[in-house]
């Protein structure tokens, strides 16, 4: 490792410790309109984490799992109740060559191909973070912190990428010192990922985070998704122009591209077959993606596979894309999503 967070901190060890107290930080801070964090219900055997391969892999007893590559801390799988709930590439690279298509990249510090004469414009699109290898921080409670007396209900995995950790290109792209911690707590029948941000230097900057979630669905035609009614959208398919939905239900029947910006509802639900499949519940976030590539689009792209597999996923994406949020020298921010599964 070469420079660090700090100037005082030039030691793998430091690092990390730096890390685990943005970890504290973290979780005593009082979130608005904060969802219910998932947490533990009872005791009983502990879940297992382990790691293998440039990857973590947590599961509970009741079978759920969850596997997050180092890679970009790529969450490329997640099970409950006997059922994969994320969609990855039959062609995804996971051997770190490129970000994965699928499961769920970390969109920082730009979200899309960064805008001329800002000072993320040297960035490739989407930035660093989905191409970069995180720190596995370790295993710890739930953010209820009730799992210091047994249970196995939840687990959560800590992952760090400071500014440290980045190529000399992307150093030299973004030239700023932060810290990041991303959270991945596995519950029953649910996921919480958290990523939080941190203005280690002595200047501001300002990012755009997204979680670009692809979710396995079985049939595009039966998927219907809820909880976007009156909302403003930018629609990327007609030139990036301004729209309301109207509808609270949207179906997909070709190519979408939209990102919902100031949505009322927390919660976004997608429904198969008019039964409730997935509830993603924004938190400290208040931005929205939605994406499917269609016929035309998945063809198009090299790492999409099988070309028909836009008919089993569609992304719901949480995240702060509408303009920049600014980050004065030693501010936190923290955002992520909760997603609850129906069998």
């Amino acid at each position: 490792m070469e420079a660090s967070i700090e100037p005082q901190y030039n030691t793998i060890s430091s690092l990390t410790k730096t890390l685990h107290e943005l970890i504290s930080q973290t979780l005593q801070m009082d979130r608005p309109n904060k969802p219910s964090a998932i947490s533990p219900s009872g005791t009983g055997p502990q879940p297992s984490v382990h790691s293998e391969q440039g990857r973590v892999i947590a599961s509970l007893p009741t079978g759920d799992s969850v596997e997050v590559l180092l890679y970009g801390a790529t969450v490329v799988s997640w099970k409950a109740n006997g059922r994969e709930n994320l969609w990855v590439s039959e062609a995804a690279k996971l051997d770190g060559s490129k970000p994965v298509r699928g499961g769920v990249p970390i969109v920082f510090p730009c979200f899309g191909p960064p805008p001329k004469d800002h000072a993320t414009s040297a960035l490739p699109q989407h930035g660093f973070a989905r191409n970069t290898t995180w720190e596995y921080l370790g295993k710890s409670s739930s953010e209820s912190g009730k799992l210091a007396s047994g249970g196995d209900d939840s687990v959560k995995l800590d992952f760090g990428l400071s500014s440290s950790q980045l190529s000399e290109d992307a150093k030299k792209a973004w030239g700023y010192d932060f810290a990041l911690v991303y959270s991945v707590t596995l519950a029953r029948d649910g996921l919480q990922t958290m990523l939080n941000v941190q203005n280690k230097g002595d200047k501001a900057f300002e990012f755009q985070m997204l979680l670009h979630t692809y979710f396995r669905i079985d049939n595009i035609s039966k998927v219907a998704i809820n909880g976007l009614g009156s909302t403003t959208y930018i629609d990327k398919v007609l030139n990036a122009t301004e729209h309301q939905q109207s509808s609270p239900s949207l179906q997909i029947t070709g190519e979408v591209d939209r990102v919902y910006k100031s949505i009322k509802l927390d919660t976004t639900s997608i429904t198969q077959d008019g039964k409730s499949r997935l509830d993603v519940t924004r938190d400290g976030l208040s931005d929205s993606v939605v994406w499917n590539p269609w016929i035309e689009k998945a063809k198009s792209m090299g790492d999409f596979e099988p070309k028909d597999g836009y008919k089993n996923m569609v992304c719901v994406e949480v995240g702060a894309v509408d303009g920049w949020t600014k980050l004065e020298a030693g501010e936190t921010f923290e955002g992520g999503m909760i997603v609850k599964s129906h069998a």
